[in-house]
């Protein structure tokens, strides 16, 4: 059975190219459930105009396939509520020199 931490640990791997740092410590992770093996997500960007939304969106939804048990993944992108810094771990806060 897949389970939210092996698909929050697969987005782990996927970096924002911009800021350096993935999705999950930036915050961009907005929603997941899953259910009999069909995995979905909603997620955000840093900024809508984002030139790399759809590799991005790709990239996620790539490292979640690749978890044994899955599906099927849906990655939907929204921009409600809007992204905040606030949203970023304090981990990766630190990272960024802003802790």
């Amino acid at each position: 059975m897949v389970t939210k931490e092996q698909v929050y640990n697969a987005l782990e791997n996927v970096i924002d190219p911009e800021i350096g740092l993935n999705l999950v410590e930036l915050g961009l992770i907005y929603e997941l459930n899953i259910n009999n093996g069909e995995v979905d997500v909603k997620m955000t960007l840093t900024a809508r105009g984002c030139p790399l939304h759809v590799s991005i969106q790709a990239a996620a939804e790539n490292v979640i396939k690749m978890i044994d048990g899955v599906k099927g993944v849906r990655v939907d992108v929204v921009w409600e509520p809007q992204w905040t810094p606030d949203r970023i771990s304090p981990e990766a806060k630190l990272k960024l020199g802003m802790g």
